[in-house]
């Protein structure tokens, strides 16, 4: 089975940096899985804003190019600390997350019926 995206040391470190942040602020009193989701929405449209009118030529090289890298990073940072946040308030353990879904999907998309096309797996 292919490894997830967020390796494990990964994934047990990424939550360290960001509850500390909260709780010396006193922000896990706001920090309920809805406004996390909500702040996680809004971040991920910033993300979206950077990208709107760009060709997909443009958006290939975005987090190289001087005037969106920056952005780009600091969006993609937002979006990660939100979901890495909404996980550890919600008690979901990533890595586990992602293997399984890995392997529905891969249930769902066998290779020899999804390669090279990208319809829906109700469509293959």
């Amino acid at each position: 089975m292919p490894r997830s995206p967020l390796r494990s040391s990964t994934r047990r470190a990424l939550p360290r940096p960001s509850r500390p942040f909260a709780d010396a602020r006193n922000w896990a009193q706001f920090h309920s899985p809805k406004n996390l989701t909500m702040a996680l929405t809004g971040e991920t449209g910033e993300l979206s804003e950077i990208f709107q009118w760009m060709t997909e030529e443009q958006s290939i090289t975005a987090a190289q190019t001087p005037e969106t890298s920056q952005a780009v990073r600091d969006e993609l940072a937002d979006v990660l600390m939100y979901l890495v946040r909404l996980a550890d308030v919600l008690g979901v353990d990533l890595d586990e997350a992602v293997q399984d879904k890995l392997k529905r999907n891969g249930e769902k998309y066998p290779v020899d019926k999804a390669r090279n096309t990208s319809k829906k797996y109700d469509q293959l």
